[in-house]
């Protein structure tokens, strides 16, 4: 590695986010002392002018694009012009403007959900556009399609060098965990957390878990309620009670987890070692472990320590039936994931009940 790296300017695009604060993170621990970030009040990413003005300013040499719009199925389903837009508005913002400022290299953070609903497993780089997309994530697979797309032709025709890595499911601390937006991990934790607090008639740790962050579907109106039985029942509608939790599907779907801090070390291992040559279009990045997603949910509700019942909703949908990366390229260069599932989870439960605390 050339220790001049951790001179360089480097811009991480959406810092306080899940894969963005772990880079942040990881940058940190290995000394890179030149570091720069906005938040979204800051500055847009979807707005040019204001992208371009910082550019010009802070003129940094390396980037890492993690800034995005994200969200489970329900939020996928019923936000999907916002998905398309915000995630095409800043990708294509900050890919032309950091190619116009000549910066060194850009890392772009993409998704497993850019393969086929039906492509063959494990997941092959060329399996990229072998078929239809998956219908409940379409307009954010083919905002991140496109992105792959503009990173490629931008270092064909302008020789830049801008680098597109695909990571399975992610999950870790500093995750979204508002139940109306959120992936199966953080919504998991949450919901087993919050069936637990019921369980115990520990209404005052209910109303603190929801003054500590946003949980979605009007339910921060619940802060100043004085009635259990309205908590209960308000609870009660989303899938949460004392005795159980139900959950979206029938669980039989497989899935892969990534910890952030494993990506952010495979990130952070690529910038420093490797080109978009040595990469191609792009390069996977997961365990080449899955797990089926009942298993999954008892797995949580042990590290939860609820004892109630799990269940399902079978009338919501699945999603894609198996997401399961084929790693053989990132293995091939030397790197491969070191957190296991269950050390993991632990890990992102026991942060989640530490910064329990109202904001």
């Amino acid at each position: 590695m050339n220790n001049n790296y951790k001179n360089y300017k480097v811009y991480i695009a959406g810092h306080r986010g899940l894969v963005g604060s772990a880079i942040k993170r990881r940058l940190e621990k290995s000394n890179y002392n030149n570091l720069i970030f906005k938040t979204s009040v800051e500055m847009d990413l979807r707005r040019q002018e204001q992208v371009e003005a910082f550019f010009e300013k802070e003129k940094p040499e390396w980037i890492f694009l993690s800034a995005a719009k994200v969200g489970g199925i329900l939020a996928n389903a019923t936000n999907s012009a916002e998905f398309i837009y915000d995630n095409l508005s800043i990708t294509i913002n900050v890919i032309h403007t950091a190619y116009k400022n000549k910066v060194k290299k850009l890392l772009n953070l993409g998704s497993s959900c850019i393969y086929p609903k039906h492509s063959l497993q494990p997941m092959k780089e060329e399996y990229l556009l072998s078929g239809i997309l998956e219908p409940t994530n379409e307009a954010y697979s083919i905002a991140k399609i496109s992105t792959i797309k503009l990173c490629k032709y931008y270092n064909e025709q302008f020789n830049a060098d801008f680098i597109s890595v695909m990571p399975s499911n992610v999950y870790g601390i500093n995750d979204n965990f508002n139940l109306e937006t959120t992936h199966v991990i953080p919504a998991l934790i949450r919901k087993f957390h919050l069936a637990k607090l019921l369980k115990k008639g520990d209404f005052a740790s209910v109303i603190n878990d929801i003054k500590t962050r946003p949980i979605g579907f009007n339910l921060n109106a619940l802060i100043n309620c004085d009635s259990e039985k309205i908590i209960e029942y308000a609870f009660q509608n989303i899938g949460i009670s004392k005795d159980y939790v139900f959950l979206w599907g029938t669980g039989e779907a497989y899935r892969e987890f990534l910890y952030a801090d494993d990506l952010s070390k495979a990130c952070v291992f690529l910038m420093e070692n490797y080109n978009y040559k040595d990469i191609g279009e792009f390069i996977n990045i997961g365990t080449g472990c899955d797990i089926k997603l009942k298993v999954l949910a008892e797995t949580i509700r042990r590290i939860v320590d609820f004892d109630g019942e799990i269940k399902y909703d079978i009338s919501r949908p699945d999603g894609i039936t198996r997401k399961l990366l084929d790693i053989s390229r990132i293995k091939a260069l030397g790197w491969k994931a070191e957190t296991n599932l269950t050390d993991g989870l632990k890990n992102v439960y026991e942060w989640y009940v530490g910064n329990n605390k109202c904001l």
